[in-house]
């Protein structure tokens, strides 16, 4: 291989990605050959290409510099260490990203947001030749069109690196993978290189906040909103008023929040962050099935809507007055229990009760979903009652978070080779002892004897498209469990108990605060 000629290559993506100036061409060629410790630069002729990503120039760079001893191991870990170092020659100083970022936003706000997502992904940040190995499909419920993703994209678990960094000193800089000092971060066999990130600062109630796109988007700009301060996440008025004034200014994007307690909440709960984009959801589609009205708030449409979790839906012209309205929705639910469909807000002095909540904006009004979570155990269900029960744990065992709420599964990779025996097995009844054999099967034993009772005439031309309706109907059926409130005739009577419930408590705190005011 010659390496000259893959530096030409990357030089040209870069160019026609308008990731740099023609005039930063020396500049780009002296740093890449510092990169591998070359004393001289060669221009090569190489042909003209329309890459949409590097990738295959990232690689063949990175396969050569483990060849000549700059790259320590070629595996995943220590690979990407390295590409990132290389895209970072390439991206623009955030300065100058924020400034274009800036500049395109007071003409036109999805010209402003287009700009970032097309850099993120030129520069590599956003992996789309990843991404674009997840498998996703699309499964029809009663509920609308859920979203099924097989998560193929992150990077495998590296046993060296993972050895490796046992032996590392202890470092809390970057505090965490959310943190602001990522950007330009280079790395370390622990924590990702950071350094093709780039961010942009706006205000959210008078507050710095950065708007970032996920590396491993599970949607069209899926972006990630966080505190230029490293503090918890929790839900209060601040979180409403915060997401209705991001997609005030955003109204092409949607934005919500992880819940702030342990099995209903997100992965990283220590830093207070949204995750947006612009993708309808089947959530965003369900229809109203309960609308109802509270006194005093008569400008705000309230219902509760047909969807497996339990969701109130507000909307309004005025998003100071919805965010206090969902404030105190906030606030009654905390402490709301219901005995008789086994929600309790506190064991002893341990809360239960929290909200996910999305916003939006819909024929120029603001829409704020609150989704009611609960995240009791007990001696039945020890992962939770509101979680995906044991049984379907062979498909989705992990928290459901906001992502997931909204209507999109992200299944684990191991799903990807046993559909693919399951598949096997039930065309070839030969084969179906080797789902009890196979340690790693067995979880799926139940449903595949299900499978076999419940189709006889699997075949070829149907099997895959059976297959992602089974697992369809499994996710739909993980999001029921998740939902307070079931849609049985005991769950229509809680909903009606809650509404009624609700009303009065907002109803006579409005009343209170007039008295006083």
């Amino acid at each position: 291989m010659n390496i000259y000629k893959e530096f030409e290559r990357l030089v040209n993506y870069g160019l026609k990605k308008e990731l740099f100036e023609k005039e930063d061409t020396t500049y780009i060629r002296n740093s890449l050959i510092e990169i591998f410790k070359l004393d001289e630069y060669i221009i090569e002729e190489v042909s003209d290409e329309n890459l949409e990503n590097p990738t295959e120039i990232l690689d063949n760079l990175l396969n050569y510099a483990f060849e000549t001893g700059v790259l320590e191991s070629n595996s995943p870990v220590y690979r990407d260490l390295l590409d990132t170092k290389i895209m970072n020659v390439l991206t623009p100083r955030p300065s100058q990203v924020i400034r274009e970022f800036d500049n395109r936003y007071k003409e036109d706000k999805i010209s402003a947001t287009d700009y970032l997502y097309d850099l993120s992904k030129s520069c590599d940040y956003v992996r789309t030749s990843r991404i674009a190995q997840n498998i996703t499909w699309k499964s029809d419920t009663e509920y609308g069109e859920i979203d099924i993703t097989i998560n193929l994209s992150k990077p495998e678990k590296d046993p060296k690196a993972i050895a490796e960094a046992r032996n590392m000193k202890s470092a809390s800089y970057p505090k965490c993978l959310l943190c602001k000092e990522n950007v330009g971060y280079s790395g370390r066999l622990n924590h990702p290189a950071r350094q093709n990130l780039r961010v942009v600062p706006f205000e959210l109630k008078n507050e710095e906040w950065n708007l970032q796109y996920s590396p491993y988007s599970y949607y069209n700009e899926h972006c990630i909103i966080f505190s230029s301060n490293h503090v918890p996440m929790v839900i209060n008025k601040n979180t409403f008023d915060r997401n209705l004034e991001f997609v005030e200014k955003f109204p092409h994007y949607f934005i919500g929040s992880n819940a702030d307690l342990p099995i209903v909440g997100g992965s990283i709960l220590t830093h207070d962050h949204y995750q947006g984009g612009r993708y309808e959801f089947a959530m965003a589609k369900a229809e109203d099935v309960y609308k109802f009205e509270i006194k005093g708030y008569e400008d705000v449409d309230l219902s509760i809507i047909k969807w497996p979790l339990s969701v109130l839906r507000l909307s309004s012209d005025n998003r100071e007055v919805l965010s206090e309205l969902g404030d105190k929705i906030l606030s009654h639910w905390r402490n709301y229990s219901d005995e008789a469909v086994g929600v309790y807000a506190y064991s002893k002095d341990t809360p239960h009760n929290t909200i996910t909540p999305i916003a939006r904006m819909r024929n120029n009004k603001y829409e704020l979903d609150l989704v009611l979570r609960n995240n009791r155990c007990d001696e039945t269900y020890l992962d939770g009652i509101f979680h995906p029960h044991k049984e379907l744990h062979h498909i989705k065992k992990e928290n459901i978070g906001l992502i997931e709420v909204l209507g999109l599964a992200v299944l684990p990779s191991r799903l990807k080779e046993e559909l693919a025996v399951i598949k096997d097995c039930l065309l070839d009844n030969t084969k179906a002892n080797i789902i009890n054999e196979d340690e790693n099967m067995k979880i799926h034993l139940d449903w595949f004897n299900r499978l076999k009772e419940n189709y006889s005439d699997l075949n070829e031309g149907n099997i895959d498209f059976i297959l992602e309706k089974e697992v369809g109907d499994i996710f739909k059926t993980v999001l029921e469990h998740c939902g307070v409130f079931k849609w049985n005739e005991d769950g229509k009577k809680a909903i009606e108990r809650y509404i009624e419930d609700v009303k009065n408590y907002v109803e006579d705190k409005k009343r209170a605060y007039t008295k006083v005011h």
